[in-house]
């Protein structure tokens, strides 16, 4: 006996399921708890984690935008731009490297400097950038922060210097350790003028940077668990041959030891920022 036939199915019942599309990059995963994160509710909270508190490492531009009353930045010393005098080649030629650097961060160097204001207080500010060759040290990066200093020196406003380096630019060898000394005599003068030099020291201040202008700071701040040091661990050990302690290059430990004044959350950095001017500025 045949079988009856089985009852047409549309189109629409033949079609695979769909897969539900979530767009690249809108979840991240916390390397302080390990949590799922979405990304416009850490962009909201300053990227800092709000199980866990880690700070999240940012860029030049966002920190500014963080730090200053809106509309109130005004850019300086934006001309300046890296050459080739030791005509240095790694894996590529440092002209390549700088201009695919700059291609990927659409910044022309590992600094960004002008002045501004912080909840009503005018100052001179300028941030390192870890996004542009890991926000290392090189002719311009010194010459900006020099300039900076003296802008703050001639204008009489404080001056503020977010630190966050891996170091001197290789790159650029002497001429790269030449700015640690360039740096250091600038905020001699600035002192000798009676100015007011805030360092705030963020993930991660090593090599060069912290070796100069960033252990400077009259004042000398530091966001929770920044990593801060001149050279690693495992090469300090080695060194010394000794057992270092836990959390030794730790801006919590900086503190306990006297080196770092106090560790500011980021959320609260604008008022410490304001408070420290108001009560040891001019």
């Amino acid at each position: 006996m045949a079988k009856a036939a089985a009852p047409a199915r549309s189109w629409t019942e033949l079609k695979p399921p769909r897969k539900a599309v979530i767009p690249e990059g809108l979840w991240l995963r916390c390397p302080g708890c390990s949590g799922m994160l979405y990304r416009k509710q850490l962009e909201a909270n300053l990227h800092v984690c709000p199980d866990c508190q880690h700070h999240f490492r940012i860029s030049a531009a966002e920190r500014i935008e963080q730090l200053t009353d809106t509309g109130t930045f005004e850019p300086l010393f934006t001309g300046l731009a890296s050459c080739d005098p030791l005509q240095f080649n790694d894996l590529k030629p440092y002209p390549a490297r700088l201009a695919a650097e700059q291609d990927r961060s659409g910044c022309t160097d590992a600094v960004k400097a002008g002045s501004g204001f912080i909840k009503g207080r005018q100052l001179v500010l300028c941030c390192l950038d870890l996004t542009f060759m890991m926000g290392s040290m090189g002719s311009v990066v010194g010459e900006t922060v020099t300039r900076s200093i003296e802008h703050a020196t001639a204008t009489g406003l404080p001056l503020l210097i977010v630190s966050c380096s891996g170091g001197a630019r290789m790159q650029e060898s002497g001429l790269s350790l030449m700015q640690m000394a360039k740096s250091s005599a600038a905020l001699a003068r600035f002192d000798r003028a009676g100015g007011l030099f805030i360092s705030l020291l963020t993930d991660p201040t090593t090599g060069g940077v912290t070796a100069s202008f960033a252990m400077l700071g009259d004042i000398i701040l530091a966001e929770p668990k920044a990593l801060v040091g001149f050279a690693g661990p495992r090469v300090i050990q080695q060194t010394i041959r000794q057992e270092l302690p836990e959390g030794f290059q730790r801006s919590e430990y900086l503190l306990e030891a006297g080196i770092v004044d106090r560790v500011v959350a980021r959320g609260q950095l604008r008022n410490e920022i304001a408070r420290v001017i108001d009560y040891a500025g001019k």
